[in-house]
């Protein structure tokens, strides 16, 4: 089935002067204008191109690659307000719409938002929107505990950070498990931490804090073993140079060593760690 917003392959099925007529399938046959077909191109051969409306509204399709296609999220920039919403480049003569009932808060013009790209059926229309939850699924029953996935960071809250999980689910990754200050808009993999009782997801963008303390207090010693037994890595370090060598925040990071203190692993002093049977 040929879908607006995306991608199709679709077979040329007459020439004109200005272009060339694929078959749309269920959506009638569709033209490609003139500067986008290809050299050499003949009636029965197929082409990769993404279907928009034009300024005119009329479906058309092209070879240009836009920054995003429908059913996906990404960060892009307003370039124009007026009667009827907010307009965002996409890498397409047409600019994207956000009508203004699909903002989350009223945008400005030079600012970039995250946004889910949709296809309204009812207006006949590609548009985007910033009410992500009106279109993405905060109750994926299917996600897992411990479960990698792909995140974009979409906003701040008072606990963390907002993300978009595999452009379909959001979720919450807790500022104590960011470890670093996140951009909005930042792709990075990520985990679920867990999914709590009613449904909503909790995220890391850390596997050795999926795995646990132990694991990162196994890597600690790992560490020491390589550095000849002793680190300069304290526990009055700065957050940023643990977060380099282990991927972790400082309170993380001061719990394994405590662990390993107490277990009479390591020494810890003013301006060192040392394990216990260095040699």
């Amino acid at each position: 089935m040929v879908t607006v917003g995306t991608f199709n392959q679709l077979q040329v099925v007459k020439q004109v002067d200005f272009g060339v007529y694929l078959n749309g399938d269920n959506l009638d046959t569709i033209l490609l204008p003139k500067r986008y077909v290809p050299e050499g191109c003949e009636i029965g051969d197929w082409l990769s191109v993404f279907l928009y409306f034009d300024s005119d509204d009329l479906l058309i399709a092209t070879s240009e690659v836009p920054k995003v296609e429908v059913g996906q999220c990404e960060m892009l920039t307003v370039v124009d307000i007026n009667h009827a919403g907010a307009f965002m480049d996409w890498g397409l003569p047409k600019d994207l719409l956000v009508p203004y009932n699909e903002q989350q808060k009223p945008m400005e013009v030079g600012y970039s938002y995250v946004v889910h790209v949709y296809h309204d059926e009812q207006s006949d229309r590609i548009a985007a929107s910033t009410k992500l939850s009106h279109h993405l699924d905060e109750y994926p029953v299917w996600l897992k505990p411990q479960q990698s996935v792909s995140l974009q960071i979409a906003g701040r809250t008072e606990l963390g950070y907002k993300a978009v999980i595999d452009n379909k689910y959001l979720g919450l990754l807790f500022r104590v498990d960011a470890y670093r200050p996140l951009k909005i808009g930042e792709r990075l993999p990520g985990f679920v931490k867990s999914v709590r009782p009613d449904g909503k997801v909790d995220l890391l963008i850390s596997q050795a804090t999926l795995q646990g303390d132990h694991d990162l207090s196994q890597q600690i010693v790992r560490y020491l073993i390589q550095q000849g037994g002793s680190s300069s890595l304290t526990d009055k370090s700065d957050p940023q140079e643990i977060y380099s060598t282990f991927k972790v925040s400082k309170k993380k990071y001061k719990q394994a060593l405590g662990n390993l203190y107490k277990s009479k692993t390591i020494v810890i002093t003013s301006v060192k760690i040392e394990l216990v049977d260095a040699t």
